[in-house]
């Protein structure tokens, strides 16, 4: 049986991993690292790059955290013991080019020692400033070959969980082309806990060549101010789903997480513009009609 030791020395394997990756695809850009503790147990290792040749800001955070939960928290996942244990990796990137995308990614696992309460947890999804359909393809294709060399069922399924779960419900539209999402995923159907952690472990290896891929097919080229205003504009959707609705964002507050390292999500820049309307047939009107739900992208 996989212990949580091994789980959170393998994430942070895989946080070394992206890192490297990121700083040899940016070019100059370099991770800052912070380690913390947390006030009731546990800590983490933040790493931050600013100000790349492509990479405005990025964070890739590993954490493993335990202690009691607030009570609030114990309603929320429905549990009644206090004892918890938490570890992951999650990154947030925004590029400084409105043609290069918004990308998030996040690997967890959760128990609550001495019970049978434990599980999975995790996703990728994209947020494109300016909606690409051959990347578009391209990421949810590389997606679905991860998922299938574990479960046929994975993708269409945790697929449909991150169009509803990335849905600014405020806004009617999704927070970008979605990718995959999935929680409280435990060993069932014929899936063993060691299957379900290489599948973990596997979606977090899918980010650094996907999004190397997307950002080289991207950076050269040549965008306008108005793209970039466009750029600062859709970043204050993700600004808003990221307050209103995230999980991990709410989970993190409430259980006195390091405020710096959660909020690390938001972008260095955002604008609203108050009631924004595209121009009719523009590639930001095109944009717009592909943020909903239920495209099939493969």
């Amino acid at each position: 049986m996989i212990t949580k030791e091994q789980i959170a020395a393998d994430y942070q394997t895989i946080q070394d991993e992206i890192c490297l990756a990121l700083e040899q695809c940016d070019g100059k850009g370099k991770f800052e690292e912070e380690l913390w503790q947390r006030d009731g147990g546990g800590g983490g290792r933040t790493r931050i790059l600013q100000n790349g040749n492509i990479l405005e800001r990025g964070g890739v955070n590993f954490s493993a955290v335990e202690g009691k939960l607030p009570p609030v928290m114990k309603k929320a996942l429905g549990v009644e013991q206090e004892d918890f244990f938490a570890t992951g990796v999650s990154i947030v990137i925004h590029p400084n080019h409105p043609m290069v995308p918004i990308i998030h990614m996040n690997i967890r696992y959760f128990e609550m020692p001495g019970s049978e309460v434990r599980w999975f947890g995790g996703g990728i999804d994209l947020t494109p400033h300016y909606v690409i359909e051959d990347d578009a393809c391209f990421f949810h294709g590389y997606l679905k070959s991860t998922c299938d060399k574990y479960n046929a069922d994975f993708y269409p399924r945790f697929k449909k969980w991150a169009d509803d779960y990335f849905f600014i419900k405020h806004r009617n539209e999704t927070r970008g082309i979605g990718g995959i999402f999935y929680d409280k995923l435990v060993a069932a159907d014929g899936m063993t806990w060691d299957n379900i952690f290489e599948f973990s472990k596997a979606v977090g290896r899918t980010f650094a060549p996907v999004y190397t891929e997307l950002v080289n097919r991207n950076r050269d080229k040549p965008f306008t101010e108005a793209q970039q205003q466009w750029q600062y504009q859709r970043r204050s959707r993700y600004t808003e789903f990221n307050l209103v609705y995230d999980a991990g964002t709410k989970f993190g507050l409430e259980t006195n997480g390091r405020v710096e390292s959660i909020l690390m999500s938001l972008p260095p820049t955002a604008k609203w513009i108050y009631n924004y309307q595209p121009q009719p047939g523009s590639e930001e009107e095109k944009t717009l009609s592909l943020l909903k739900k239920g495209i099939d992208w493969v």
